[in-house]
């Protein structure tokens, strides 16, 4: 890790974050203020890099900023159970397998799209698009159920 402090660009850099992002976090409490040079340029320490890759880290694996923002909680509290972040992590993997289903049946819906323009149009005029047609019909359930 590092034994100086840190600008805000060398943070990014290590990190993989942007510097907007950062300041973002600096905002909504996620990072705590940095640290201010006399000509009032940030500076992070060690343990600043160290939050903020596991708040990269959490953003990666898709974790809500609430989500993200409890997890950070529990890494500075010895005297909570860590079943906090499992229950945390089982939640999100719910909405994620949830998501997951979602886009299934999007696959679905645009395969048949594509197979039946391929059987029925490819080639014609675009106004007689069986997909064209499909998509201005009112829904028969949710997009893609």
């Amino acid at each position: 890790m590092c034994s100086q402090p840190l600008t805000i660009g060398a943070l990014a850099d290590q990190t993989g974050c942007n510097v907007p992002t950062i300041r973002y976090y600096e905002e909504i409490g996620l990072l705590p203020p940095a640290r201010r040079r006399p000509g009032g340029h940030r500076f992070y320490a060690e343990a600043d890099l160290r939050r903020l890759t596991f708040i990269r880290r959490c953003r990666d694996f898709g974790f809500p900023i609430e989500q993200v923002r409890a997890l950070v909680e529990l890494t500075e509290a010895s005297d909570r159970d860590c079943n906090e972040a499992r229950d945390l992590a089982q939640a999100h993997l719910e909405e994620v397998r949830q998501k997951l289903a979602e886009l299934q049946a999007l696959e679905r819906t645009l395969v048949g799209f594509v197979e039946t323009c391929t059987a029925a149009c490819a080639g014609g005029p675009a106004s007689d698009c069986v997909i064209l047609d499909d998509l201005a019909e009112p829904a028969r359930q949710a997009c893609c159920g």
